[in-house]
């Protein structure tokens, strides 16, 4: 078996995933989307979990350097945060929850390796926002009373939250509303002496 093989199952693995979750689908389901048996993979993976591991690990890695870009390529918080969101109604338009959501949204079945992931990949999100945020305290392009915490939790859970209302009604349109009310906020805040607050 390829290599090219593999990269087939995780991507596949990561549309069933976001479409189905991770308890609907099976390696039925997969072997018959690549049109292989179900004992080749298991040669890749031995075990759902493996495999879903193994998916996780690979996205974060993309992930990561997806947010990287974008520190690179925008010098201000707010559109960063607007690129940043467009992750969440990209993935609805291609008719896909979040990965982080999908995974989330289950997280009682998922085996401990893969919940273990999942924290992880939320804390990803929240590290990442709470930098942008300071940056953007420092600049001076947010108040300086802004705690950064709350309002990268606050962010996250606008984008999350919409994106789950969202595949409920088959309507990418309702994410960005939620996260522009989250950005008028934060052009509003108001500029005090305050120091930054984490």
């Amino acid at each position: 078996m390829s290599l090219d093989t593999r990269e087939r199952l995780l991507r596949e693995t990561e549309v069933l995933l976001r479409t189905k979750g991770y308890a609907a689908f099976s390696y039925a389901d997969l072997a018959e989307r690549i049109g292989i048996r179900k004992a080749s993979i298991h040669h890749h993976f031995r075990t759902k979990e493996e495999l879903g591991a193994a998916l996780i690990d690979t996205y974060l890695v993309k992930f990561e350097a997806d947010l990287a870009q974008i520190l690179g390529q925008e010098r201000e918080a707010i559109p960063r945060l607007r690129r940043y969101a467009g992750f969440f109604t990209a993935s609805m338009r291609e008719g896909m929850m979040p990965l982080c959501g999908a995974l989330s949204a289950e997280t009682a079945a998922l085996p401990l390796a893969m919940q273990q992931r999942v924290r992880h990949f939320f804390e990803l999100h929240l590290a990442w926002l709470r930098t942008v945020l300071k940056e953007g305290v420092k600049a001076g392009e947010l108040g300086p009373d802004l705690d950064v915490g709350e309002t990268a939790s606050l962010v996250l859970s606008a984008l999350e939250g919409a994106s789950l209302v969202a595949w409920a009604l088959k309507d990418a349109s309702v994410i960005t509303p939620a996260f522009e009310q989250v950005v008028s906020r934060l052009i509003d805040s108001t500029s005090t002496n305050n120091p930054i607050r984490e």
